[in-house]
């Protein structure tokens, strides 16, 4: 028996059938625009619990060789002769410089942005070619770079041959690198990054936010000519921070902060060293909740639940990709169960909650169609079981 033929389609409905298939392909495609994967990440490494209760200690060692006992526990204010600075400012900077295995150390006011700027302001005049990496800079310190004025040349640091590339033209006596991430997907190796720069006879100042005390080295223990970072992020009062590197950088840096109103007062001093104190432990113990909560949650212990990923948003967090459009919603729902939806300093000491937050300004300026389905969690100091209680009772309300 001869098989019945096909009928052909009409040229209306070849037309309704391409038309549609047409419209359906255009939906996976625009879903797949609005909602993108997670990149890979390549999170920087941590310290070990053991490791961080050593740095404690050694911490106070250094403490003991720049003060003496009653020092502790009072503090002076002004400019005294001889120092430009309060005396137990001077003995914290002390202590900071034999702490990071620096030359020297200046504590300025403006926390992490300020000490940049210091820094920046000590080594780059307005109109210099300043090497930096090709990717969204973090938006005070691109602030601070319009108003100071260097011509600002990027390359890839993720390329060590573009980096060579760039060193090689010998246009640059600096060259200005973040630690943590600025891209999600940044994955250049700051030591690798530091010995090219000083090979080629170029200094570096490396923005050490969110890594001192969080990873094994920072960037002058790396090489650098200088860290600048915030002891508000490390548990400290408001507005102090830390310019560690160099006799001869750290000594502009002082140079221009010769105003009495500039100086980091002596109380303020104390108070940042002794939250120093206990940091290293507390910072270990957040790295490993977060990677607990990131195998639980890629485990599917949270039903709505898409993608995880390690990284370092700035601070050390999970980032997490949603199966639904509810990021926008999600910080605020979280809150009324126990999170915190928007951060103080990002690591300050008015953060004990976990922190439900969008991905960063720089994060975003560079994957915006994450913003929708994406949020980062950081546990702050709680333990895995409230974050990822926080966040399932969270989804269900929205859902």
């Amino acid at each position: 028996m001869t098989p019945r033929a096909t009928p052909r389609a009409t040229t209306h409905e070849t037309a309704h059938a391409t038309t549609h298939g047409t419209t359906r392909a255009a939906a996976r495609t625009a879903t797949r625009a609005v909602a993108p994967r997670l990149p890979q990440t390549f999170p920087l490494a941590t310290v070990g619990l053991d490791d961080a209760v050593a740095r404690q200690f050694r911490l106070l060692e250094c403490t003991a060789a720049h003060f003496e006992g009653p020092q502790l526990f009072s503090a002076d204010s002004g400019c005294v002769p001889g120092l430009g600075r309060p005396a137990t400012t001077a003995r914290v900077e002390a202590v900071l410089a034999d702490f990071l295995g620096a030359e020297d150390a200046a504590l300025v006011q403006g926390a992490g942005t300020g000490a940049i700027r210091a820094a920046l302001a000590a080594a780059v005049a307005p109109g210099e070619p300043l090497l930096i990496h090709r990717a969204p800079v973090y938006r005070t310190t691109a602030v601070t770079l319009r108003a100071l004025g260097p011509r600002c040349v990027r390359t890839d640091l993720n390329d060590p041959r573009a980096l060579a590339a760039a060193l090689a033209t010998g246009a640059f006596r600096y060259a200005y690198v973040q630690h943590t991430r600025q891209r999600l997907a940044d994955r250049y190796d700051l030591r690798e990054v530091l010995a090219a720069c000083a090979a080629a006879g170029v200094r570096t100042i490396v923005d050490d936010n969110y890594a001192v005390l969080r990873t094994p080295a920072c960037g002058v223990e790396l090489g650098a000519d200088a860290s600048c970072f915030s002891l508000f992020k490390l548990h400290g009062p408001e507005g102090v921070g830390v310019v560690a590197g160099t006799r001869d950088l750290v000594a502009r840096v002082r140079a221009d902060n010769y105003s009495g109103g500039g100086q980091v007062q002596g109380h303020q001093a104390l108070d940042a060293l002794r939250a120093l104190t206990h940091v290293p432990v507390m910072w270990a113990l957040q790295s490993r909740v977060g990677a607990e909560v990131a195998d639980r949650l890629a485990a599917g212990e949270v039903p709505g639940v898409a993608e995880v990923r390690l990284a370092n948003a700035q601070d050390r967090c999970v980032l997490v990709r949603l199966d639904r459009p509810v990021a926008r919603s999600l910080p605020a729902v979280a809150a009324r169960h126990g999170a915190a939806s928007y951060p103080v300093g990002s690591a300050s000491r008015y953060e004990i909650a976990p922190l439900f937050h969008r991905l960063s300004d720089s994060a975003l300026a560079d994957s915006p169609g994450l913003a929708d389905r994406t949020v980062r969690i950081n546990p702050m100091r709680a333990g895995a079981d409230l974050v990822l209680d926080i966040l399932r009772r969270s989804l269900a309300e929205l859902a």
